[in-house]
């Protein structure tokens, strides 16, 4: 290198929690260490932002991305993989401020199970009467991509591969790959009703450096403590967490997608829980940053 060259900037794997909450954004007191946004996680790999879902906690990320992109007197470039389109997962697209500039390059991947398009989701999304502003008033260029299921597909140097989730509507899980290490990302998800680990994801997750997962409940709420059973609604439990990180051998495992019910101090003993069933676990909140280079 010669003398007075710049220093590369050095390779990075990250992965940083944006919104950790699943169904509906609670803020408020209660929440307010783990965090109340809904389903964003942000991954950057080298110079590659990926972006999981556009929940609530994308308004943050789009915020710190415009920042970012000025320092480097550059624009926004992201790709943003959608898991599926319910409401929790979507709803803070609209709010994403790098869609608003022009020069911002979006590409976004989705899976095609119904009959309109991801485009058409996101713009319905958008309609009056229950939103003022369109996605064409969204200067950004937009280019909208598939993804099969059981697929894969490669961003310059970075690996995607998927796996169906069991989910009402369907559900896809991403295994982000980049120089050697891996982060699987399984949201929203329902463990099987017969006892058995669902292989799809078992097999995409195996030796997985970080796996995050839909935690929603406990075991006791799943089968209907709270007074009501949410067997079916697509969502799994901590307990169910463990046992799926304990099967695919995962290194690191994540605590996603949290019950709005579920308080801080709550949060903090689902922690300590699934500690004893794998010792390396995080329950996820709003700054979490794993750097998989790292480990």
């Amino acid at each position: 290198m010669p003398e007075n060259a710049p220093a590369m900037p050095p390779d990075r794997f990250l992965v940083r929690y944006w919104g950790v909450r699943g169904s509906i954004a609670t803020p408020g007191p209660e929440t307010a260490r783990y965090g109340g946004n809904t389903s964003c996680v942000e991954v950057q790999c080298g110079d590659q932002v990926l972006i999981l879902d556009g929940g609530t906690g994308i308004r943050l990320l789009g915020n710190d991305l415009l920042k970012r992109a000025k320092a480097r007197a550059d624009v926004v470039r992201a790709t943003i993989l959608f898991t599926h389109l319910h409401w929790d997962h979507i709803q803070g697209f609209p709010f994403f401020a790098p869609a608003f500039v022009r020069g911002t390059e979006l590409d976004f991947w989705s899976e095609h199970r119904i009959e309109v398009t991801l485009f058409d989701v996101l713009r319905g999304h958008m309609a009056q009467p229950t939103f003022p502003v369109n996605m064409d008033d969204m200067a950004a260029t937009m280019r909208f991509h598939v993804v099969e299921r059981d697929g894969s597909f490669d961003l310059g140097p970075v690996h995607v591969r998927t796996a169906p989730l069991n989910h009402p509507g369907g559900a896809t899980a991403y295994r982000i790959e980049y120089a050697g290490k891996s982060f699987v990302h399984a949201t929203d998800h329902e463990h099987p009703a017969d006892g058995s680990i669902w292989e799809p994801l078992r097999k995409l997750a195996d030796g997985a450096n970080v796996l995050d997962y839909d935690a929603t409940y406990t075991n006791g709420e799943y089968h209907g403590d709270r007074g009501m059973s949410h067997v079916g609604w697509g969502h799994s439990t901590w307990q169910e967490a463990v046992r799926m990180a304990q099967a695919a051998k995962v290194r690191r495992l994540v605590i996603f997608h949290h019950d709005p019910d579920h308080s801080d101090e709550q949060l903090d003993r689902i922690a300590v829980e699934a500690k004893e069933g794998h010792g390396d676990t995080v329950v996820a909140y709003e700054g979490l940053e794993l750097d998989l280079l790292a480990d």
